[in-house]
């Protein structure tokens, strides 16, 4: 017998019933038009709900999701998508997001076989192998996870800015900021990892080695 998940349903009619109730006419408003101003591209991981972490309502937020906040030049997808909330949504901001304990980060770290997934996490083992000289140094294996996810986030910062569609962008002098930003699932807390990127000058500012573009930790 087909399982028709019944709760779920319920849950949108409570959801529904609410948001029309506190916000009149919501939905009617929303199914015009999606003038989101902010982009944002985060992990897949269930435990980190971009809409309600930032507190914003359904058409203020467009959102990409995958394994591990991954911008890769050859993802047509997320680039898709980039491609599409620059030229066609006008978004201002572009907002990469971690967060701590990131599940493919810690996966990348190990020996073992996890099947496909280890080809999309290679692009986490690069990062590592790019810097083995600070990562070495953390014997604890929390401290050395956080600190490859925040690497993590401020290379796919960089990933951001080198495609073309945010390179014509900042061209034609469009107002587009990319940023970095890690989550607490322990505490629910957003941190800026202090990689904005507005504009090229601020590119060459952020990223003065783009063969290891990482700020200093403060």
């Amino acid at each position: 017998m087909i399982k028709r998940l019944p709760n779920l349903f319920a849950n949108n009619r409570r959801w529904a019933h609410t948001t029309e109730k506190t916000r009149p006419d919501f939905f009617k408003t929303l199914a015009q038009q999606q003038t989101p101003e902010y982009l944002w591209i985060g992990c897949s991981d269930s435990r980190v709900p971009a809409n309600e972490i930032v507190g914003l309502m359904p058409g203020e937020l467009f959102v990409h999701r995958n394994v591990a906040n991954l911008v890769v030049h050859s993802d047509m997808n997320c680039l898709s998508v980039i491609q599409y909330a620059i030229d066609v949504l006008k978004v201002r901001h572009i907002i990469v997001c971690g967060h701590y304990g990131c599940g493919g980060v810690i996966a990348s770290l190990e020996d073992e076989r996890h099947g496909l997934i280890d080809n999309w996490l290679r692009h986490i083992k690069d990062i590592h192998a790019s810097h083995q000289a600070e990562l070495k140094r953390y014997k604890d294996k929390r401290a050395l996870t956080d600190r490859l996810c925040e690497l993590n986030v401020v290379w796919q910062v960089y990933n951001v800015c080198n495609t073309t569609v945010v390179q014509d962008a900042w061209a034609r002098r469009q107002a587009v900021t990319v940023h970095g930003w890690i989550y607490g699932i322990d505490n629910g807390l957003l941190r800026d990892l202090d990689v904005n990127v507005a504009n090229r000058a601020d590119y060459r500012r952020v990223f003065k080695d783009e063969r290891k573009p990482v700020p200093r930790q403060k």
